[in-house]
């Protein structure tokens, strides 16, 4: 196929905004806040169970603390694949935080009665985050995204969360998954970024996906495969693909080799399966 534009699907959440993102258009006045919206193949178009899901999240108040299986265990008990993600911030409220990673080691024993006593919430490690921020949540990781934040989540393609606590609400909690499933321990980034040539940064790999930040000008073609498809995610700036002009607010998948040029001052988030960085991407 050549590349596609995506289509959105809007998700209200209690935790969501009515004030989005350009390129979105806001809730209306007394209308459900929008919490998520996911960028989906337009039907019979493309595959039917691509790896990867791109989402932009708006959130006004706390998500709940929450973990997701990898994909051993998920397989086990009868999903596709486990759920390993990437939050790229776009901005942040003064003192926006996410919780990522506990403050010490936790036994499986602390981590179930803490979750059921409310005391889990002061036991994570609450970072301060800001706009142009990356960070990788592995499968098993115990994290929570705060308020006051808009970012890209880059994840596997699997609606599959384990609530462990949610601050007293009546949403149903997961905890004999989440416990089995979770690695209660601090944080420590599992992928060092690194520069690949000029305006190519790689930003995560050698796990479930890499996620790359592309910043320069450029023009070439895209190598992607049918085993092996690229999202396209533009932050900023202006760009062609496939002969489309692409711009924030939308995300492009391309199974096949296609034609992209990015203009001088255009950022370009891209994400691929697979752990092994792809150095002739582009050529």
């Amino acid at each position: 196929m050549p590349a596609i534009r995506l289509e959105t699907k809007r998700v209200e959440k209690p935790w969501g905004r009515h004030d989005l993102w350009p390129g979105f258009d806001d809730v209306p006045e007394g209308g459900t806040p929008i919490g998520e919206i996911w960028f989906q193949a337009p039907k019979g178009v493309g595959e039917d169970d691509p790896e990867l899901l791109i989402k932009y999240l708006f959130t006004a108040d706390k998500l709940s603390v929450q973990v997701h299986p990898d994909d051993a265990y998920a397989r086990a008990h009868g999903h596709e694949r486990g759920k390993s993600e990437a939050w790229q911030i776009l901005s942040a409220e003064p003192h926006a935080t996410i919780a990522i990673g506990t403050l010490k080691p936790m036994t499986k024993e602390e981590l179930r009665a803490d979750a059921e006593s409310g005391k889990i919430e002061d036991e994570l490690d609450w970072k301060a985050v800001k706009a142009d921020q990356f960070w990788y949540s592995p499968a098993g990781t115990v994290h929570a995204i705060g308020p006051g934040l808009v970012l890209i989540e880059v994840q596997q393609n699997v609606d599959l969360t384990y609530r462990l606590y949610d601050y007293g609400s009546d949403r149903e909690l997961h905890l004999d998954d989440g416990v089995a499933c979770a690695d209660p321990v601090p944080y420590v980034a599992p992928f060092t970024p690194y520069d690949l040539g000029e305006g190519r940064r790689i930003l995560s790999g050698e796990d479930a996906f890499v996620t790359e930040r592309w910043t320069a000008a450029r023009a070439g073609t895209l190598k992607a495969t049918h085993d092996r498809p690229v999202w396209l995610v533009p932050l900023k700036g202006d760009g062609v693909v496939d002969g489309q002009p692409i711009g924030p607010g939308g995300v492009w998948l391309a199974d096949s080799d296609v034609a992209l040029e990015l203009k001088d001052g255009a950022g370009l988030l891209l994400a691929y399966p697979g752990g092994a960085v792809n150095e002739g991407l582009i050529a």
